[in-house]
């Protein structure tokens, strides 16, 4: 059990260290505790060890000597005679200084692992006067450091390595004197018997070595956070807790930029199979990260996106180097003469870029402009920095590539200095200027799991986001209705499947959130999402209008709501559409020119709205994005004029714009942006009474999403619209309003392994819900008959169609199931029966509708 140094520097904190350890005891196994020093106190030691003058160290040995008598006597212990001892020594050592013995870096070295030393030898005499007898032992007598090659005495003394082969004698003398001991981080001892460093993360190399040594149960670090995450979540709150990891990805997240593991403590646990565990000190009840051996069935995922900044990148170029022996070799002992590690390296014929890692080299500007020196005699050298390293980590990455277009289109407006993708296929890095980092994780997480990259409902290996786990303000997210209905649910099953369930109050409780927006003037539902007849109602009775594209759906809105205002939105319709519209009363929309310039006759003495294309799209899928060039929807900006000329020749009053750019955001802001666009081009033509931002108002669907901030959307459009008061705000919401009152009921018909996969079958497929085939949107999949078994069989849910399209959910997590068992498609109130078809003549299923 690994504390660091938060860990240990209250008693509070040791209170904790004794009821973990006795917990531990209490299962019937030894307990090593390895510790690191107080808080504060290594880089107390590491700047006396910087002073030039012995008066200025020995009052930092005071200090530091304060410091712990006063957590003794918080210990409510006489100061131990070990602890005594080692401060004296401390002193001494300040006193004498680093050259009184001719080797500065071993009397560095000797300093610096006071603060361990120190700290194990209070808590030693803390539990033992805390009834857990625990015995203090020397890691210097127990971890052996080796030289390896191309070390320099400068990192063999500061960043050894240790010998970590099981050694059974060693485990025989610890248990032989007691069940408790206590050791220290950090410090080992080389083949000379000097006292050595393990660098930056030494506790943690020193648990897990002890680990590998003793050929442990497992290693336990315990810290200030639960584990490791998905993002750094002091910078992306909703990142996920990474539940089950194996050693590799681990090693690859942390040597990527995760602070709470050091990557060196992983290499030696793996021969040995000594699995991990990541837990937080604070609370130990919370479930935390397992490392282990075993690679677990699960897709390919991104398990974490991760960054390091301070990255030093180094160019060299030379129109010599292509195909000349031996220049790589010459350019590289550079490297090893100066003790610097490369971390990435990329290459063209002419050019070798490397990176260097901060955290793994001992770099000063000093040290990198020597390098600099060297390299130049045999090549032209440019230093590039500071910059950071944004590296997505998962088994198979490779294989997700073709997820991944949304989120590399986020580096297309950056300077993106280097891209390297690993040989081991686990990670894929970019390296960018670091100062838009910051801005740029929280974005990328957002996409990865908007993507199905990050695959964040498999409960198996994602665990509960950082601010669910810690309270930091996550929206409080009401469990869907459909889990208190199940037992009606099952029982419509029984009668019928397939079948879409709507449930009414949640469609009502989407139209009251709307109503409550006092910027938005007027709401038309889009009954496109969903035209059962009771929903039409529902949203009239509401006083929202209902937006149509087709006269179908003009005439199934008048049925159901005769009285409700319709609104005409359809794209590259009939001339014959129009007019039946205009005779039906709607309020007509236009989006090209063509209309127009043909049938200027059929709009003259009328009013209508022209839906324009702001140049850009949004959505989670280019099927769902439709505004940009790449879409057949809307005006281009620059026909506007055009457009607005035949207008005033056939007399026609163009009183409303539209945009509606895609589907399916969370972003409240964009709303505001695209209501501010549009009231720019307003003021330009004169006759504008109404601005429709459309709708595309976002549903979460991937566990972890935060859902729209209604609140936040009426600040930004209040804030807007009072800019540009005289304009009516419409807006046009549609999957928004059902997609939640929706489920698709199946029953599983059989299953089949086949390769890789296990494919379970159900009577519902794409042709009930098309929406995973068409544009691989993500629905919740639920077993309803096995609702709260463990999820641990990963399954491909398809259906019965004769497409290899037909897949509902890739890679789903569910309980083993079983032929009969009642299936759940959730969000599948938009979108759903409206786009059913007989293919295959199959029957589509029926739709239900329940109070």
């Amino acid at each position: 059990m690994k504390f660091g140094g938060t860990s240990v520097a209250s008693v509070e904190r040791w209170r904790n260290i004794r009821e973990l350890a006795a917990a531990r005891r209490a299962e019937g196994v030894r307990v090593l505790l390895v510790v690191s020093a107080l808080a504060g106190v290594t880089d107390a030691l590491k700047a006396l060890c910087a002073e030039d003058d012995a008066s200025a160290r020995t009052q930092a040995a005071d200090a530091i000597a304060e410091r712990h008598r006063a957590l003794a006597a918080a210990m409510q212990i006489a100061l131990p005679e070990r602890v005594g001892t080692l401060l004296d020594g401390l002193r001494q050592l300040a006193e004498r200084g680093p050259e009184a013995d001719g080797d500065p870096l071993a009397w560095k070295a000797l300093v610096q692992g006071h603060g361990e030393l120190l700290s194990s030898a209070l808590g030693a005499a803390f539990l033992s006067a805390q009834h857990l007898p625990t015995q203090w032992i020397d890691s210097r007598d127990c971890l052996r450091a080796v030289a390896l090659p191309n070390q320099n005495t400068r990192t063999r003394t500061l960043s050894a390595t240790v010998d970590a082969q099981p050694d059974a004698a060693l485990a025989e003398r610890l248990a032989a004197q007691g069940e408790v001991l206590i050791a220290q981080g950090f410090i080992a001892r080389d083949e000379n018997g000097r006292c050595v460093l393990l660098g930056r993360g030494g506790s943690d190399t020193s648990a897990s070595c002890f680990g590998a040594v003793l050929k442990a149960a497992r290693v336990e670090i315990w810290t200030d956070v639960a584990g490791m995450f998905s993002a750094n979540p002091r910078q992306v709150a909703g990142a996920r807790l990474l539940r089950q990891l194996d050693y590799e990805e681990a090693q690859e997240i942390a040597t990527t930029g995760a602070k709470v593991l050091h990557p060196r403590c992983l290499s030696p646990l793996r021969a040995p199979r000594v699995p991990l565990w990541i837990k937080d000190t604070n609370h130990p009840d919370m479930e935390g990260t397992e490392i282990g051996p075993q690679v677990r069935e699960a897709a390919p995922s991104v398990k974490a996106i991760s960054t390091r900044s301070g990255i030093t990148l180094v160019s060299m170029e030379s129109v010599g180097m292509w195909q000349q022996v031996g220049f790589l070799a010459d350019v590289f002992d550079a490297f090893r003469r100066h003790g610097i590690s490369v971390d990435l390296i990329g290459s063209a014929e002419t050019n070798v870029t490397v990176s260097l890692d901060p955290t793994e080299n001992l770099l000063d500007s000093d040290a990198v402009a020597a390098l600099a020196t060297d390299l130049a005699k045999v090549c032209r050298v440019k230093v590039i920095a500071p910059c950071a390293a944004v590296t997505l980590v998962g088994r198979g990455m490779r294989s997700m590539l073709h997820q991944l277009s949304s989120v590399l289109a986020e580096f297309g407006q950056l300077r993106v200095h280097m891209i390297s993708q690993s040989s081991n296929n686990l990670n894929l890095t970019f390296v960018v200027d670091e100062d838009v980092v910051d801005d740029l994780l929280p974005r990328l997480h957002e996409l990865l799991v908007r993507a199905g990259s990050l695959r964040s409902d498999d409960s198996q290996l994602f665990g509960p986001s950082w601010q669910a786990l810690y309270g930091s303000g996550e929206q409080d997210i009401a469990p869907a209705w459909w889990r208190g209905e199940r037992t009606r649910l099952l029982q419509l099953a029984a009668e019928r499947s397939p079948r879409y369930v709507y449930h009414l109050p949640t469609v009502q409780a989407r139209i009251d959130g709307l109503k409550h927006l006092q910027a938005v003037d007027h709401v038309h539902y889009a009954i496109k999402a969903n035209n059962h007849a009771r929903i039409l109602q529902a949203v009239a009775a509401s006083g929202f209008g209902l937006e149509c594209v087709s006269p179908g759906e003009l005439a199934a809105a008048k049925a159901a709501a005769p009285d409700a205002p319709r609104l005409f939105t359809p794209n590259f319709a009939r001339r014959d559409d129009y007019a039946a519209a205009l005779d039906d009363g709607a309020t007509v929309t236009l989006d090209a020119l063509h209309p127009m310039e043909h049938w200027g006759e059929l709009f003259t003495g009328r009013s209508i709205m022209l839906r324009v294309d702001l140049g850009r799209g949004l959505g989670h899928h280019e099927k769902v994005r439709t505004g940009g060039s790449g879409s057949k929807f809307g005006l281009p900006l620059d026909q506007l004029d055009r457009f607005l000329e035949l207008a005033r020749t056939h007399d026609v009053r163009v009183q409303g714009l539209h945009a509606h750019l895609g589907s399916g955001i969370l972003d409240a802001g964009h709303w505001g942006e695209v209501y501010a666009q549009l009231a720019a081009l307003a003021e330009r033509i004169g006759s504008i009474e109404i601005l429709n931002i459309g709708g595309g108002l976002g549903v979460p669907s991937h566990p972890g999403e935060q859902p729209l901030d209604l609140n936040a959307l009426d600040r930004v459009l209040s804030e807007v619209k009072a800019a540009y008061p005289q304009y009516r705000l419409w807006m046009e919401p549609g999957r928004y309003l059902v997609a939640e009152s929706g489920v698709l009921l199946a029953r599983v018909t059989q299953d089949k392994r086949k390769g890789g996969h296990h494919y379970l079958g159900i009577d519902a497929g794409m042709h009930n819900l098309i929406r995973p085939a068409l544009y691989e949107a993500w629905h919740e999949i639920v077993n309803l008959s096995r609702l709260d078994q463990p999820a641990i069989a990963l399954y491909q849910v398809v259906g019965p169609i004769c497409e290899t399209g037909d897949v509902l959910g890739n890679d789903r997590r569910l309980p083993v199931s079983a032929e009969g068992d009642v299936m759940l498609v959730a969000q599948a109130g938009a979108y759903g029966a409206v786009m059913a078809s007989n293919y295959n003549l199959r029957e589509t299923a029926d739709e239900i509708v329940i109070e």
